[in-house]
């Protein structure tokens, strides 16, 4: 029996570490899909105004610093209940393990965080591949600093 525990172990963090490789996206690759694909809706912009990826898009909110912030906070921004239920009441914050799969499919997502099979995201749009996903979240990572250094969490 003691011999089968290393190849036990090894086959339970498989799974986390293939997870931990999905969640490191090419930032690079990332600015070129929001440019393509986010732009129409989102900007990221600073605190003082320096607009940093996008045009004036305003459907969504600004996603300076989103990366681990609380879902459905952003002030300025008029959020649908299902997001701010999320954040509020799950503990919803958008590091790589959250934020990944809820741009692969955002109702999908907000539907398992709550467990209300009714629950919509305002957000229609969807990245269907993981890697694109991926590359956009270390996108907005890399925007921020502060964002970057905290990540180490998720």
């Amino acid at each position: 029996m003691p011999r089968s525990l290393p190849l036990l172990a090894t086959l339970l963090l498989l799974p986390a570490g293939i997870a931990g490789a999905q969640e490191e996206g090419d930032a690079a690759a990332g600015e070129k899909i929001f440019a393509r694909r986010c732009v129409s809706c989102h900007v990221i912009q600073t605190p003082e105004g320096e607009t940093l990826a996008g045009r004036n898009g305003k459907i969504g909110p600004n996603l300076y610093g989103i990366a681990n912030a609380q879902a459905g906070t952003r002030e300025g921004f008029k959020y649908g209940t299902s997001l701010v239920e999320a954040g509020a009441e799950h503990g919803l914050h958008w590091g790589a393990a959250e934020m990944i799969p809820y741009l692969q499919d955002p109702t999908g997502y907000l539907r398992e965080v709550t467990g209300d099979g009714r629950a919509r995201s305002k957000m229609s749009f969807r990245l269907r591949e993981e890697e694109e996903a991926a590359d956009v979240y270390s996108f907005l990572l890399s925007l921020d600093p502060e964002d970057a250094a905290s990540d180490t969490d998720n």
